[in-house]
């Protein structure tokens, strides 16, 4: 990593949302591959925290960025501290995580699927199905996988998440409230 980056500890809300993939440029701009289709959290956040890939410590470098912009497949951006291509290369691998507080606000009926990951989820009837393990982007829709421990086993169930089937989403209670049965 840079050694002019400062130090810094991920702030305790961080989120992972994407890596620096190379080096753009010859005036120390540099590619970053986000984790997300609509990285908005790059665009609103002017400080990153960058982690060097494979860390075994929660070591981290701040990093002040100047600018950020959508081109092609990723985004591009620069930063005071990153002065050439020779500092871009150096960031190379790097994981960039930003404050989940530096999150542009999410519309009505909106969720960042961080948010999701970890809810509890139940249907009507107040059956539990279980816990959001992770989201998938399935084309049209993004669904929901579950995972709950039954007789002894952990069993995997989907739900669309779209909202003929979900009813509720309360974040403050971590509760997702669904029109799905057990048996589907």
């Amino acid at each position: 990593m840079l050694p002019t980056l400062e130090a810094a500890e991920l702030p305790a809300d961080a989120i992972e949302v994407g890596r620096i993939a190379d080096a753009w440029g010859i005036k120390g701009w540099f590619k970053v591959l986000p984790h997300s289709a609509q990285p908005e959290a790059l665009f609103s956040s002017k400080r990153w925290f960058l982690q060097a890939p494979g860390a075994s410590t929660p070591a981290a470098f701040r990093l002040a960025v100047r600018e950020a912009k959508e081109h092609s497949d990723c985004i591009v951006a620069s930063s005071e501290e990153v002065p050439d291509r020779n500092a871009a290369e150096a960031l190379r691998g790097a994981r960039v995580f930003v404050p989940r507080s530096s999150f542009p606000t999410a519309g009505d009926d909106e969720y960042y699927w961080v948010d999701l990951i970890g809810l509890s989820v139940v249907n009507r009837e107040g059956v539990v199905l279980g816990a959001v393990r992770e989201l998938l982007a399935t084309g049209p829709q993004t669904t929901l996988v579950l995972t709950a421990e039954e007789d002894g086993k952990t069993i995997e169930r989907m739900v669309p998440f779209v909202s003929v089937f979900v009813d509720k989403v309360d974040l403050a209670g971590r509760l997702i409230t669904v029109d799905w049965q057990p048996e589907f």
